[in-house]
C-alpha cells in the first residue's frame, strides 16, 4: 500500500501543475492582449477563458497572476530596464515583455511558485510564443533576478 503514494502524489502533482501551466498561458494571453490592445484586463481574461475552457483552478490562478503583475507593473519594467539596458522595456517583443513580467513576478519573494521552477516555466513560455532568441533573453534576465534574490539573502 505505502508503494502507491508517491503515485498518487505525482499524478497530484502532475495535475496541479497542469492547471498551472493552463493559468500562466491564460494570464500570459490576457497580458499580451491587454499590453497591445490596452484592453480591460478582465474582459481579455473572459475571452480567453472563454475559447481555451481552462479549469477554475488554472482561470484563478490566471486573475491572481494578471492583477500582481499589473499592480507591479512599474516595478517589474525598472527591473527589466536595469538588467537589459540595451532592450528598452517599450521596444521588447510584447510577447517576451510580458513573459519577462509574469516570471519576474512569480519570482518575488512571497510567491508560492518555487524561483527555479518559475524560472522553468517562462522560459518555456518563452520557447512556446516567442521569437527564435527569447529563451536565452528570458532566462539570462529571470536568472539575474534569481541570483540578485539569493544573494540579498545570503548577504543579509
Amino acid at each position: 500500500m505505502t508503494e502507491s503514494l508517491p503515485a498518487a502524489r505525482t499524478a497530484s502533482k502532475g495535475r496541479r501543475s497542469k492547471r498551472a501551466r493552463q493559468g500562466r498561458v491564460l494570464a500570459l494571453q490576457t497580458l499580451y492582449e491587454h499590453d497591445l490592445t490596452g484592453h480591460e484586463w478582465r474582459a481579455a481574461l473572459d475571452a480567453r477563458a472563454e475559447e481555451t475552457r481552462p479549469s477554475e483552478e488554472a482561470r484563478a490562478l490566471a486573475e491572481g497572476w494578471v492583477q500582481g503583475v499589473l499592480a507591479c507593473q512599474e516595478e517589474l519594467d525598472a527591473f527589466i530596464s536595469r538588467h537589459a539596458p540595451l532592450w528598452p522595456v517599450g521596444q521588447l517583443a510584447a510577447i517576451d515583455r510580458a513573459i519577462l513580467r509574469l516570471g519576474l513576478y512569480e519570482l518575488r519573494e512571497d510567491s508560492p511558485t518555487p524561483p527555479l521552477a518559475a524560472i522553468n516555466e517562462a522560459v518555456e513560455l518563452a520557447k512556446a510564443f516567442g521569437g527564435e532568441s527569447s529563451g536565452r533573453f528570458v532566462n539570462g534576465l529571470l536568472g539575474a533576478s534569481y541570483d540578485r534574490r539569493r544573494s540579498a539573502t545570503h548577504s543579509g
